[in-house]
């Protein structure tokens, strides 16, 4: 089921490119999808990292993914799921809510596509300055706040010894990049 979404994926986001840079859009969810698997992940949560941001930025609906994946690849990719038509501060905070709320899934859905999402940051960061934020529906304050607060809630709900290790490196990298 892994190598369908990863298909399903690779047509869905077909001549997608990455903010800032002419990566091809797949590479992200592939890194996700990777994060997740050395972390020890299901089959489903693989299949969703694969699929995160399909619904969002393509013309697949969630009832496509739950065709072709089931129901529980469907849920946790409609948690992770923001509504495009709202403000950006909204849809935010929505995530935010979601990682203080959501099941030990989602939030490793969440943390890992946001911490591949700072890595590249930071990458484009080292390479382009200041103007890497052009490329945001906002600026570097509100990133940091975005960034900082799901890091400050991801452990709400999770016993330590549940906690994945990349939540450390998430952590990590919000401190080093927004110090």
């Amino acid at each position: 089921m892994i190598d369908k979404a990863q298909k399903f994926a690779e047509v869905a986001h077909k001549g997608q490119k990455r903010k800032s840079s002419d990566e091809d859009y797949i590479n992200h969810p592939i890194r996700v999808a990777r994060i997740l698997k050395d972390a020890g992940g299901s089959e489903s949560l693989i299949c969703a990292c694969l699929l995160h941001d399909v619904v969002e930025d393509t013309a697949y609906e969630l009832e496509d993914i739950e065709r072709e994946f089931g129901g529980e690849v469907r849920n946790i990719v409609a948690a992770h799921t923001e509504d495009k038509s709202k403000p950006w501060d909204e849809r935010k905070a929505h995530t935010i809510e979601v990682v203080k709320t959501g099941s030990l899934d989602v939030k490793s859905l969440i943390v890992a596509d946001k911490l591949d999402n700072l890595l590249s940051i930071e990458e484009s960061y080292h390479q382009i300055g200041n103007a890497v934020w052009n490329y945001f529906n906002s600026g570097c304050k509100k990133q940091k706040w975005y960034y900082q607060s799901v890091a400050a809630h991801m452990h709400s709900g999770i016993i330590e010894k549940d906690t994945p290790s990349f939540f450390t490196s998430y952590a990590q990298a919000v401190e080093r990049f927004f110090k």
